[in-house]
């Protein structure tokens, strides 16, 4: 008899993804069912197995992909078939999330459970748009309120008249279709009609959008402003302090998702500064790196390693696909005696001296062309060079350095594929304009990018988009197949590209 499973009632959390918890973001790399909502970010979902299923349930304010009713026998269903399940809501599941009655029916039917917390949006989202919850000028207590029931109902479970003589911060969850009739109630119960009062659209996110005003014109401004669920609304005298503590929205990239299309192994530093900055980071890796098919050549020459008298490492995955293979070998990096080092960039010298090497040339610019130019006036005719780097490198290094009298052997390190995900949900996102950057940070990129959207109109597709571009060579790859380039980084790093990006955006 098959054993029953577990279910783990998950908080993700208001919507920034690195807000979820240490132990709910091990809940969802170890669950076999994710059943996840709406207000979930689905950013999470990319730290799944990659086996588990998923099961989406998520309401909207006029219709529900299932009911209440329906969505616990989903959980119960996949725990009896002895499943890790995580349930994954937004913010925490006890907060207005229905949690304590999925909680109940697993009881009910002997199925083990666990809760874990998540922050609630009720206190993160007014803090992303500088607004505590309380102050000790402002007030010493808050209230969280539901927004979804109607006020204007005869029996109602909120003490109205309480809420309007409370002089703590109100905070109503998922209220902005209820807005007038929360307002009419609380005036007309006694509430100062010039009781500051903001609504937080999505907030935490890109698109977190804050409407002010008083109680008696907040209705006017939130229509002027267009704006709509999801949001909360949180009244009381610590709205005024958003003017001095709004935080998140001045950071130079907010509002910007940014599509990140290095491969996975190598997209964290990048995705990092970009969400320092107050950007939201996208991983969609158009690149994979892979070994080689065949390692004869290369190892032959780990095998003659004491016949060269410089390596030349292109790339971060160039050193480390070298050292991977040299201890594979049984060797190692005694074994390179008095050769010398070049590295072509910063990052890449920071990876060969973590090996604890020391880079004897780097060159001013981190492009194959400065190395020749450096390498005429320290190279000996005739010397040996060890060129470890990708499939589809370039050919002007090779070409420039035998011209010179070197003795170039070149070895594949590593294989660049295009990336294996599925397409689907990239140009989804590039048609709704969800994505408002692209950042290019090689010639492979650009042209893997491209194979992924072979059959759209890429005028059209990347219409209001901004290309941002690491280096020269990169923006030359992307002009020629039709992609206007915006941004190029002055100095060809990840740091370079991000600071371009930053200084084009303000």
């Amino acid at each position: 008899m098959m054993s029953v499973g577990k279910v783990y009632l998950i908080g993700a959390g208001p919507g920034d993804i690195k807000l979820i918890t240490v132990k709910g973001l091990e809940c969802i790399q170890n669950a076999d069912t994710i059943v996840y909502d709406r207000l979930a970010n689905p950013r999470l979902l990319s730290y799944r197995k990659p086996d588990a299923e998923l099961i989406y349930v998520g309401k909207l304010p006029d219709r529900h992909t299932l009911q209440q009713h329906e969505i616990n026998q989903v959980l119960v269903d996949e725990a009896k078939k002895g499943k890790v399940v995580t349930r994954l809501k937004g913010g925490d599941p006890f907060v207005f999330g229905r949690g304590g009655e999925e909680a109940e029916v697993l009881k009910e039917e002997n199925i083990e459970f666990e809760i874990v917390p998540g922050i609630t949006s009720a206190i993160a989202v007014p803090a992303y748009a500088g607004i505590p919850v309380t102050h000790r000028d402002c007030t010493s207590t808050f209230t969280i309120i539901t927004g979804h029931e109607d006020p204007t109902k005869e029996q109602s479970n909120i003490n109205w008249q309480r809420l309007a003589s409370d002089p703590g911060t109100l905070i109503f969850l998922m209220g902005v279709s209820n807005l007038p009739k929360i307002v009419k109630r609380l005036v007309d119960n006694g509430k100062d009609k010039e009781t500051p009062i903001a609504l937080i659209r999505w907030g935490t996110r890109p698109e977190q959008e804050v409407v002010t005003g008083r109680l008696d014109n907040i209705v006017e401004e939130v229509e002027k402003a267009g704006l709509t669920s999801p949001a909360i609304i949180i009244i009381g005298e610590v709205v005024n302090l958003r003017d001095t503590l709004k935080w998140f929205e001045t950071k130079p990239l907010f509002g910007k998702r940014v599509l990140v299309t290095r491969s996975r192994e190598q997209a964290s530093d990048l995705s990092q500064k970009i969400e320092d900055f107050g950007g939201e980071s996208w991983e969609y890796p158009t690149i994979n790196i892979k070994p080689p098919e065949d390692f004869t050549k290369f190892d032959l020459a780990i095998e003659k390693i004491n016949d060269f008298n410089w390596i030349v490492f292109t790339s971060v995955n160039g050193v480390k696909s070298f050292f991977a293979r040299l201890k594979s070998l049984n060797k190692d990096i005694r074994v390179l005696g008095n050769i010398k080092l070049c590295a072509i960039g910063p990052k890449t010298r920071e990876e060969i001296e973590n090996k604890g090497l020391i880079v004897d040339y780097m060159p001013e610019k981190f492009v194959a062309e400065s190395i020749i130019e450096g390498f005429k006036t320290i190279l000996n005719p005739n010397e040996k060079i060890l060129l470890p780097r990708a499939d589809i490198a370039r050919p002007i290094l090779i070409d420039s350095l035998l011209e010179l009298g070197m003795d170039v052997t070149e070895v594949m390190a590593y294989r660049t594929v295009i990336g294996s995900r599925d397409n689907e949900e990239l140009l989804t996102k590039l048609k709704n304009k969800e994505i408002h950057v692209i950042t290019f940070t090689s010639s492979s990129t650009v042209k893997n990018f491209i194979s992924l959207i072979e059959n759209e109109d890429l005028e059209t597709i990347l219409n209001g988009i901004t290309i941002a571009s690491i280096g020269p060579i990169t923006s030359e790859t992307a002009r020629s197949l039709g992609i206007k380039v915006d941004v190029e980084a002055k100095e060809y790093t990840i740091d370079g590209l991000v600071q371009a990006l930053v200084d084009y955006t303000n």
